[in-house]
């Protein structure tokens, strides 16, 4: 198997086996545009059909160039692999055969095997810090590690959320030789790498998309982020097609997560990029591919095990599984956790069915209908999670679950996460019960930094906490650097007492996670889950290998009963409580999961 590996990107800057670079940029609304390369004559593109222009020059990896508007503007390449400077510098050529791969023979690994850990790459120092972190996460029992959006961003830190160059990794952090060598790296321990891509929007600075590809964007739709992406237009379902196979065929990424799908329109367009997306990757590959969907479209996740069919999407972040573990873990009514009412009937609901709303109307909402039916799909299908970045991130002050729960509690809710049949996603820091907050931060120049923080905390408004202008001013500001620092996981806390402890738990279910759950995943079905208390709940599967999983969960001070279960204690939340559970009670904050044989 070759060493080196690309993909052949139908547009941007392609380096050809002669020394030339194809130059290709769809400019529908521009009469002309100029191809400049530093240190060589500016070169008219020549107009081809459906918008295109293009040009062929020879120059080597590494040059530095730019198209010039008619206006005078001059703007990167939206395609570019690579950025020299910023978002608004000029882009980099880059030879995708340049890194040569340890590790070209990696597979993959098959999606049931997917423990999540997502990260932000820029808190741990970049590609390179997170190449540090590998074999730490691989001693825990993570499978697959999980970034957080790497696109070209404006600033020195960013979220990942507002890029604008997505083919570019962020020059702040790193070379795109160090994102491979990282993703080598990754497959040299067997673990797999997701990368968390935004197909839904553009940032707010250093998208020119507008001034020579108007149709890019819809005039009548806006998502909350500006104008709708046209999905409509063959150019710009190219654009993300290529983008998604780019990141899995040339740099080897073996999953992609694509962010908040519901405003992408029209709905079809989704299946017909993942069914593209499918086409375009090596066969034998195991290639992962999940949503962040608010509709809860149960129909995009579509799976026949029995027919040995891909399904279009392999699994959906449930939102409703969080959302009842919050409420319960924390009391917490306010914003959406006022639809989670009931919230231990509802978190059976997700542990027996998958999503919580499955087409009923919902109050946050405003009375519209929400999901469809799930309870035909696997377990495997929903990724359940206590905290990841939004979650955690878009609150006004970052905190975690450590700072809002208490330490049998989250001990529980973490057995049930890393046991329960679902796909278990951490977020970084949460093995040790990092304190440190996770916040929202952005690097934007002045004008924009000022709106962003006056958004940002006006987005809290209408919470009665902050309904004070002078309450909504302590919000921490998202353009401060104290606000990034703050966010940079404490190491230290992994070494304390408590940090230890809290590691060696989950170290201790993500070794039985492997051991007696993962080999029974496929065809794992339920048997049923029911609330037990308003704050505790049962559920039961049946493996694959016929054997029985059993959990049950209790997040009130007081005992709740419940049917004896039978089989073996595989894990308890503390001595005890698997002999207490057995015979018919869950002791207050508390959990426990049994197994029994054929």
């Amino acid at each position: 198997m070759s060493a080196t590996f690309s993909h052949l990107v139908p547009f941007g800057a392609n380096l050809r086996a002669d020394g030339r670079v194809h130059f290709r940029l769809w400019a529908p609304s521009v009469a002309s545009v100029t191809l400049e390369v530093e240190g060589m004559a500016p070169v008219a593109m020549r107009r081809e059909p459906d918008g295109y222009v293009s040009a062929k020059l020879r120059c080597p990896a590494g040059s530095r160039y730019r198209y010039r508007l008619p206006d005078g503007r001059a703007v990167p390449d939206p395609a570019a692999r690579a950025q020299a400077e910023s978002v608004h510098g000029p882009s980099l050529v880059v030879d995708p055969h340049a890194y040569v791969w340890r590790h070209p023979s990696w597979r993959g690994r098959p999606w049931h095997e997917t423990v999540l850990y997502e990260l932000h790459p820029g808190l741990l120092g970049g590609f390179r810090g997170v190449m540090a972190q590998l074999p730490r996460l691989q001693a825990l029992g993570v499978t697959a590690v999980e970034l957080m959006p790497v696109a070209c961003c404006p600033g020195r830190w960013n979220w990942g959320y507002d890029g604008v160059l997505p083919f570019a990794p962020d020059p702040g952090l790193g070379t795109p030789e160090e994102l491979k060598a990282l993703v080598d790296a990754a497959h040299g321990l067997g673990l797999m790498m997701f990368l968390d891509v935004v197909y839904n929007h553009f940032g707010p600075d250093g998208n020119h998309l507008h001034a020579y590809a108007a149709p890019f964007f819809r005039t009548d739709a806006t998502t909350p982020w500006g104008e709708a992406i046209d999905f409509g237009q063959p150019a710009v379902r190219d654009f993300f097609l290529h983008n998604a196979l780019y990141w899995l065929n040339e740099y080897r990424f073996d999953g992609l997560r694509f962010d908040a799908v519901h405003a992408i329109e029209p709905p079809a367009a989704l299946p017909a990029l993942a069914a593209a997306i499918r086409r375009g990757v090596d066969v034998g590959r195991h290639v992962h591919l999940v949503v962040e969907n608010d509709d809860n479209r149960a129909s995009l996740l579509r799976h026949d095990a029995a027919k040995h069919e891909t399904p279009l999407f392999d699994a959906q972040w449930n939102d409703d599984w969080h959302h009842c573990l919050h409420r319960l873990l924390t009391g917490e009514t306010s914003g959406y956790y006022a639809d989670y009412t009931d919230p231990a009937a509802k978190l059976a609901r997700c542990l027996a069915e998958g999503f919580a709303w499955q087409g009923e109307a919902s109050a946050y909402r405003d009375g519209a209908a929400r999901g469809e039916p799930s309870r035909h799909l696997p377990p495997s299908a929903f990724v359940g999670f206590l905290q990841n970045h939004d979650q955690t991130g878009n609150r006004a002050f970052g905190e975690r679950l450590s700072r809002l729960s208490s330490p049998a509690a989250r001990d529980a809710a973490r057995l049930l996460l890393l046991l329960a049949p679902h796909v278990p996603l951490l977020f970084m820091g949460e093995e040790w019960d990092a304190t440190t907050p996770f916040l929202y931060f952005t690097d934007h120049e002045p004008a924009l930094a000022e709106r962003v923080r006056n958004g940002r905390r006006q987005e809290f408004a209408r919470f009665s906490v902050f309904a004070d202008p002078a309450a909504r001013a302590r919000i921490p500001d998202p353009n401060d650097p104290a606000t990034f620092r703050a966010a940079i996981p404490d190491p230290v806390e992994a070494g304390s007492p408590d940090g230890r402890a809290a590691i060696a738990w989950t170290r201790h279910l993500l070794a039985l996670r492997a051991r007696d759950i993962v080999p029974g995943l496929v065809g794992c079905r339920s048997l049923g889950a029911e609330a037990v208390g308003p704050s505790a709940v049962r559920a039961t599967w049946r493996l694959g290998d016929g054997r029985e999983l059993g959990i049950a969960v209790n997040f009130a001070a007081t005992p709740a009963p419940l049917s004896r279960f039978a089989g073996t204690t595989l894990a308890a939340s503390r001595p005890g409580v698997g002999e207490r559970v057995r015979h018919g009670e869950i002791p207050p904050y508390a959990g426990a999961a049994f197994l029994s044989l054929r």
